[in-house]
């Protein structure tokens, strides 16, 4: 049991580094900026603040032991207890998914997961564990849900379709369950408006959501559309750029487009918000295509390591502002020197991940034909409805990306490794029993 943690970021270690994403650096830059940045915790970028002094090993360790802890509480409640099991298991997520990448980045990702396990045991199994192991989950899933939006809206998701299955679940999923699950949900908004509070003196919540929305229906060619209808009648900042707008929401968001021009965030947010609005009205069945087509597009985006390429400009410019004595050690590790090969490891993760996909709905599809909803089947529904809600919320509101597949679809290879264990220890006692008559 040892060396799981280390197995969980060895990425990092053969790095010679955490690992690093395009995204870090806002993140990063939370405690020293004093104001709030769209689609950024505060409460994420204190907790990369406390490990500082420890060039963020200490990030690295709490990530790897709490996901090394509930992995194992997860297989536990199964019946799967026996150390060897546990290491097997552990070391084939880390071969198979992008688990130990997330683990070794400097990211929100890796909270996205584990969060949607512990709120799981938190649920359905709290009264067999302790009173300080629930209270790890209790924190833990708040915790996870300060992180980012999309993060707390799956959690929320999932903890909202489970009080309106109580009625004819009330034995799985019983109400006192359901209300440390939800009351951890609401720890996590209240963290985060509290450090919001606390670095910026807003009581607010992170901006940019119509950002991020407006981003998707500018790919989708729907921004475009209202422009062109409503131009003539309307005075837009966008009016005059309707014509040489970026074919991406990250080209217009974070390459040098005329975003950057306009004000960004503070000069655009309004109006952004504005067109993502009027446009959801006035085109609500193309709305529904898109975010149908965006949905599905994100359900099947789960490749490893987009956005923690060799150059990390924002990222890298935020450590030297204010981090200048990490940039010895940041410009030494391998990735810097562009030697991670992503591309090879997603020979192995990518079909991993979206069979696990299949194998989960074909474990639902099993139990409706044997109208039997066991353990097993209850932790795929979870994870299963985990998923459809991270690909809505993700997908079809600011467009399919790689890295919001792959920060949670490991553990639906968890499930799998689980269902396999279960059926196989079933059918062995099966067979005993009729060795026996």
């Amino acid at each position: 049991m040892i060396v799981i943690p280390f197995l969980l970021i060895a990425p990092a270690l053969w790095n010679g580094y955490p690992l690093l994403q395009y995204d870090t650096g806002g993140y990063l830059a939370r405690w020293y900026e004093g104001y709030l940045v769209p689609s950024r915790s505060t409460a994420y970028g204190i907790y990369l603040h406390l490990g500082e002094r420890s060039h963020f090993w200490l990030n690295l360790g709490v990530q790897a032991l709490a996901v090394m802890w509930i992995v194992q509480a997860t297989l536990r409640v199964f019946g799967i207890a026996r150390p060897l099991q546990i290491a097997a298991i552990v070391l084939g997520l880390c071969a198979t998914t992008a688990l130990p990448v997330l683990t070794s980045l400097l990211l929100t990702d890796i909270f996205a997961g584990p969060s949607v396990l512990s709120l799981f045991l938190l649920i359905v199994y709290g009264g067999k564990f302790s009173k300080l192991e629930n209270l790890f989950l209790f924190l833990f899933t708040s915790f996870a849900a300060s992180t980012h939006s999309a993060t707390l809206g799956v959690l929320l998701g999932v903890c909202c379709v489970g009080w309106m299955a109580h009625p004819w679940l009330s034995a799985r999923l019983g109400a006192r369950g359901l209300t440390r699950g939800s009351l951890a949900i609401l720890t996590g908004a209240a963290l985060l408006l509290a450090s919001n509070f606390a670095l910026s003196g807003k009581l607010a919540w992170t901006p940019g959501g119509s950002g991020i929305a407006f981003g998707r229906m500018l790919q989708d060619g729907l921004v475009k559309r209202y422009l062109d209808e409503h131009c003539p009648k309307e005075s837009l900042k966008l009016c005059p750029y309707r014509n040489e707008l970026p074919q991406t929401a990250d080209d217009f968001l974070w390459g040098k487009s005329m975003f950057n021009d306009l004000g960004r965030f503070q000069g655009l947010g309004d109006e952004m918000a504005y067109i993502a609005w009027h446009s959801l009205v006035a085109y609500p069945g193309a709305q529904l295509q898109a975010a149908v087509k965006a949905t599905a597009g994100q359900l099947v985006s789960v490749a490893t390591g987009e956005g923690s390429n060799k150059w990390l400009a924002h990222t890298y410019g935020i450590i030297e502002r204010y981090l200048p004595h990490e940039v010895p050690a940041v410009w030494r590790a391998r990735q810097q020197q562009g030697k991670f090969d992503f591309a090879t490891i997603n020979l192995i993760d990518i079909p991993v991940a979206l069979t696990s996909e299949l194998l989960l709905v074909g474990i639902l599809v099993g139990a409706a034909l044997r109208g039997k909803l066991d353990d097993v089947a209850l932790l795929a529904g979870t994870i299963t409805l985990a998923l459809l809600g991270n690909a809505i919320l993700c997908g079809a509101l600011s467009g399919p990306h790689d890295r919001y597949g792959a920060r949670i679809v490991w553990i639906a290879t968890l499930a799998i490794f689980i269902a396999g264990i279960s059926h196989r220890s079933t059918a062995a006692s099966t067979d005993t029993k009729h060795g026996a008559v």
